[in-house]
């Protein structure tokens, strides 16, 4: 029952080249980035990898992102990030972008062993339809571009089939977790961290703090320990604010 491991390189160290991985975070917040750096240092490559963005210029999933690690990209939101937006354009990475509630729900549905599940999001649009570019070419055609998916009409509306998610490996940032793999995040932490928790076959994660068992208020607790086979505890692990804004010194409040 005890899953602590000693360390960030021993967490992910069967991670595979070719592996596909859910990583939590939104922006900035819940970034797993000592997990990810670890990824980085080992030398792992191919990724495919399932998160809301892909971090930034140089920090987050863009460390892996700049070394060319990742091959492929499931994501809702690639904005803030040069170095993504040029490996796309050139045909270096695959990207699957899909919208961010039915990326939560896909997600969501892997861990819960619910295979597809029907949506009105994307309807009578390139996400139902088919045809948005997966991966483009050296001349700037589209090499590969997404299938149609099955649509099925319920009542007054129509919907469309979407797959559920599920990962090799699952990579997450919590705020406290003990020793049985309970996580509790923090605030907007929360956001797809339990989800990308949930949808790993294998689940790492990060922690801020290491309780015993028995010392969390099961009422407080986000992600059971069910889903949660490696925790590391990272006292000290970086965080960044994406957009810092302030009041000009002497300015109105």
């Amino acid at each position: 029952m005890n899953k602590v491991v000693p360390n960030a390189a021993t967490a992910v160290a069967d991670i595979p080249n070719g592996a596909s991985l859910a990583v939590g975070g939104f922006g900035l917040c819940g970034v797993p980035m000592a997990l990810i750096q670890a990824l980085y240092d080992a030398g792992t490559s191919n990724l495919s990898v399932v998160s809301n963005n892909c971090g930034v210029d140089e920090w987050g999933l863009g460390v892996l992102l700049y070394a060319k690690r990742i091959s492929r990209m499931t994501s809702s939101y690639v904005g803030e990030n040069k170095e993504f937006a040029r490996q796309y354009l050139s045909g270096e990475l695959e990207v699957e972008l899909t919208p961010q509630g039915t990326l939560a729900e896909r997600l969501r549905a892997g861990g819960s062993g619910i295979p597809a599940f029907y949506t009105a999001t994307g309807v009578g649009t390139q996400i139902s339809d088919g045809g948005l570019p997966w991966r483009y070419a050296d001349d700037g055609s589209v090499a590969v571009a997404s299938p149609p998916k099955e649509t099925r009409r319920f009542g007054d509306r129509d919907y469309v089939l979407e797959e559920a998610i599920r990962t090799d490996f699952g990579l997450v940032h919590a705020a406290v977790a003990d020793r049985h793999g309970n996580l509790v995040f923090h605030e907007s932490a929360r956001n797809f961290n339990p989800l990308c928790a949930m949808a790993g076959r294998v689940t790492i994660a990060e922690v801020d703090e290491l309780v015993e068992p028995g010392d969390l208020d099961p009422d407080r607790v986000h992600v059971p320990g069910v889903f949660v086979q490696r925790v590391v505890h990272v006292p000290d692990a970086e965080k960044r604010i994406e957009k810092r804004t302030v009041r000009p010194a002497g300015g109105d409040a």
